[in-house]
């Protein structure tokens, strides 16, 4: 089968790999949609990703496809279901899952191949992260359930009250779907600022009260102070990883605020926080990394409600042969998120 590799930075392969085969409790989906991500084109970009990969591997985290194989033990599927398969499972027996904190889970399963036109998944996800498709609900669509749940469980996690003035930071798809969320299941009002003029106004499209291009600002904090009668914002959420925007963050938020530092990071990377503003102004400094399986579940029925237009951050369909240029074009801002169909 034809399959996207990456071996290191900005080296992408398409090759002709092994079908895959399962073992007992895993399947085989052929893959229909798979949707590209920030995530991914920062692991292209800097040629790895701490926790989900070792080069040379196999690419892609985010597909819906249809069952072609099922292993020994599974149950409850059949050949031909429709299905999305997040990219993880945790093991459900450490202190971390007991604790129910299951992205902190050291055991985690992390799956990656959906560039590709078959995707076997792990027993792990079988059994906790496996969803079965609503009939009427697009397979693009669908494919945006592992980065909804990601937010979700950042929003879960940032002490979001109703009519909260909320500045996110980061116009990619992230930020982008925090937007959308806050501004219409929180009812916060979202002051969204990103370096893009057409994602802004998707962004105004998802619920942002107001958008700001950075490029054209001198001081953002300042911005957000008069925006919010001079005491910073309720809630931030930085959606870019760039550890002087953690900063920049940091020094939007009010007496009081919380401070959601969302965006990965390069490994090794450090900010500097002021100690006195810390801990005079109370603030909280909260870092949120991936999803649950309740969030997974939580996302694809929100996809399936259709209550917010999702399909406003999808740019193209494009064929699996088209992948390299795809993350050029995603790289140049040309793109948020692409549906590649491997058929």
């Amino acid at each position: 089968m034809l399959a996207a590799l990456l071996y290191g930075q900005e080296d992408l392969r398409l090759e002709e790999v092994a079908l895959p085969t399962v073992a007992a409790g895993e399947i085989v989906i052929k893959v229909k949609t798979a949707t590209t991500c920030g995530t991914d084109l920062k692991v292209w970009r800097r040629g790895g990703h701490a926790k989900m990969l070792k080069l040379p591997t196999l690419f892609g985290h985010e597909a819906v496809g249809e069952i072609v194989s099922l292993g020994a033990g599974v149950t409850g599927w059949e050949v031909g279901d429709r299905v999305v398969a997040n990219n993880s499972a945790p093991c459900m027996n450490c202190f971390f899952c007991h604790r129910q904190e299951y992205s902190l889970c050291p055991n985690l399963v992390f799956n990656n191949g959906t560039f590709a036109e078959y995707l076997k998944i792990p027993s792990a996800i079988v059994q906790h992260n496996l969803l079965a498709l609503p009939d009427d609900l697009d397979n693009a669509l669908a494919s945006l359930t592992e980065p909804l749940a990601c937010v979700l469980h950042g929003v879960a996690s940032s002490n979001v009250q109703s009519a909260d003035r909320v500045v996110v930071i980061g116009d990619g798809a992230i930020g982008l779907m925090f937007t959308a969320v806050l501004a219409q299941k929180s009812a916060a009002e979202v002051f969204l600022f990103g370096g893009h003029d057409q994602r802004l106004q998707i962004g105004e499209q998802l619920g942002a009260s107001r958008t700001f291009n950075h490029h054209n600002l001198k001081d953002v904090p300042g911005l957000v102070r008069n925006l919010t009668d001079g005491w910073g914002a309720d809630i931030v959420i930085e959606a870019t990883g760039v550890p002087s925007v953690w900063e920049m963050a940091i020094a939007c938020g009010r007496p009081g605020a919380t401070i959601n530092l969302f965006g990965g990071c390069p490994r090794d990377t450090t900010i500097t926080v002021s100690t006195e503003e810390l801990h005079y102004s109370s603030l909280t400094l909260k870092g949120v990394f991936h999803n649950t399986p309740t969030f997974v579940r939580e996302a694809l029925s929100l996809l399936a409600s259709r209550v917010i237009p999702f399909e406003l951050l999808i740019s193209d369909y494009r064929p699996l042969k088209d992948l390299e240029q795809v993350f050029e074009e995603m790289k140049n801002r040309q793109a948020i998120k692409v549906a590649i169909e491997p058929e």
